[in-house]
């Protein structure tokens, strides 16, 4: 982060990747990661279920979801705090299998998103 503005980067395969600091609790120490992200993505965040057990975090509950293909799926959700943008926050996040924790729009509503695939730069403000 610079400033008020997240810096990160376009790999080999076009994927927007930033850091992210998450934690199980609010005094618990910050762990960085790198997060995709995900603009078909409405929610918040999701982690890798290997992330998961590496932060130690808590299953609350589960979320019906809606996938792009219409499935209607069901998602275990878990306490994490996040920092972003000089705030600490709890707030749930969801589990996935995937190789990447995925950072969703409802994180980037107010903010600035860009991505530009020629200098193969992300920012977010």
């Amino acid at each position: 982060m610079i400033g008020s503005t997240v810096i990160g980067v376009v790999d080999e395969k076009l994927r927007a990747l930033i850091r992210i600091a998450v934690a199980a609790s609010s005094n618990a120490p910050r762990r960085e990661m790198v997060a995709w992200i995900d603009t078909a993505f409405n929610g918040g965040l999701v982690l890798p279920r290997r992330q998961i057990a590496e932060l130690g975090l808590v299953e609350e509950s589960s979320a019906e979801a809606v996938l792009a293909d219409g499935q209607i799926v069901e998602l275990e959700t878990f306490a994490c705090f996040l920092d972003w943008f000089g705030n600490s926050y709890e707030t749930q996040i969801v589990a996935n299998d995937g190789e990447y924790a995925l950072l969703g729009t409802m994180l980037l509503d107010g903010r600035r998103l860009e991505v530009d695939y020629a200098m193969k730069t992300v920012a977010v403000s």
